[in-house]
């Protein structure tokens, strides 16, 4: 995927895209990712994620909402059914409203998902004060990096 500012169309050849790792300040377990799309114009970023058995993001706030497809697998989506939460089962799809706090997003065995984010996640500490945030620009800036088009 080439670097745009503005984009008129895009494509991705899924299987052709390398898979790298999810930072480890935002996730646990070695969760892998291929960054899809990015809109400058709507402030969204796509993205499909592998996440490994005992896996986990950390926590975090969707500034803006977001819609995924569970492709495989179950992910606990805010401590999952036991705590409060939801249980999503594969072939599953969700919304994210603004605002939605995760404390707790975890897969209890191999799961995939393609996620659409309509603006950044706020990554917070315990106290949610912020550590991160991450839009579309600290997305594309990171893929390049990982694939080394910057």
């Amino acid at each position: 995927m080439a670097i745009k500012t503005k984009i008129e169309g895009n494509y991705a050849q899924v299987d052709a895209l390398p898979w790298q790792p999810f930072p480890e300040s935002f996730s646990a377990g070695g969760i892998l990712w291929k960054l899809l799309n990015v809109s400058p114009e709507m402030g969204a970023w796509t993205a499909i994620f592998e996440c490994p058995a005992g896996s986990s993001f950390a926590r975090h706030i969707h500034i803006g909402p977001g819609e995924y497809l569970l492709t495989k697998g179950k992910m606990d989506v805010r401590g999952g059914n036991m705590e409060g939460g939801f249980t999503a089962t594969a072939l599953g799809y969700g919304y994210e409203a603004c605002n939605a706090r995760h404390d707790q997003t975890s897969f209890p065995e191999e799961s995939s998902f393609y996620m659409t984010f309509l603006g950044p996640l706020q990554f917070i500490d315990e106290a949610a004060n912020t550590l991160a945030v991450v839009g579309w620009e600290q997305a594309q800036d990171l893929w390049a990096q990982q694939t080394g088009q910057s």
